[in-house]
């Protein structure tokens, strides 16, 4: 067994150490109902912003689920896109404001868990993918997406950093990456290649039993499975701009 080597200086570690114990004193100082919401740093609200767009994705797939009407698609479509601009935005404010607090990290990745991860697979869900076996590799999307967010936070301070904190690259495709998978959906839906129009390209194959049952899917479902295995590759390294 090899033994995992940390790029991170002893000083490094020290550093973010009692970064996290002053928050967590903040917060445990903090009294009252509320103390929660008082603990929120101005980049906590901005990190909430890109959940928010997310849940509204999942809530436009769904009306447009059960009316039809192409403009609840389309804001669905859209607003992953708005919180890909939360998601950038929110580490530059930190930086700016030069502040932290104890749950900013996991607050960051649970948002883009229901941006990147859920709406999208919903989104390809809504526009046809919806045989049993692509089901079954949707769900696998969004579990390797959580699986990445909770590598990258257990394994953060591993990753060379620049004099700024900045991470040299990303282990394994980011989930915000997915957006390019919103991208294809979103071309699909102008083309008309969606479900209740002319379908899902390249169509579906059966692997076992009759035509139209449990054993299809979909051919271009391939590409989210794809994309999963890149999110949870260890040995694939995307440089951060």
């Amino acid at each position: 067994m090899s033994q995992r080597k940390s790029h991170a200086t002893p000083s490094d570690n020290r550093v973010a150490q009692e970064i996290k114990e002053v928050a967590l004193q903040e917060y445990q100082d903090t009294e009252g109902h509320f103390s929660l919401v008082r603990n929120f740093r101005l980049a906590d609200l901005v990190t909430i912003a890109n959940g928010i767009c997310g849940s509204f994705s999942i809530f436009m797939s769904a009306k447009y689920l059960l009316t039809q009407d192409e403009d609840y698609l389309w804001s669905a479509l859209a607003f992953p896109l708005a919180g890909l601009m939360f998601d950038f935005l929110d580490g530059k404010v930190a930086r700016w404001r030069n502040e932290s607090s104890m749950i900013g990290q996991e607050l960051d990745s649970l948002a883009d868990l229901i941006s990147f991860g859920v709406a999208p697979a919903l989104l390809a869900f809504v526009v046809g993918f919806r045989t049993y076996l692509d089901t079954v590799v949707l769900t696998g999307f969004i579990c390797c997406g959580l699986a990445r967010l909770a590598r990258f936070n257990a394994t953060v301070a591993l990753v060379p950093k620049d004099a700024k904190g900045k991470a040299h690259y990303f282990e394994g495709l980011p989930i915000p990456s997915s957006l390019a998978l919103v991208a294809v959906l979103s071309y699909w839906t102008k083309m008309g290649w969606i479900e209740g129009k002319a379908g899902i390209p390249l169509g579906t194959i059966t692997l076992w039993g009759p035509k139209g049952g449990d054993g299809d899917v979909h051919l271009a479902s391939l590409a989210f499975a794809l994309w999963a295995t890149a999110m949870v590759s260890k040995t694939l390294r995307v440089p951060k701009i």
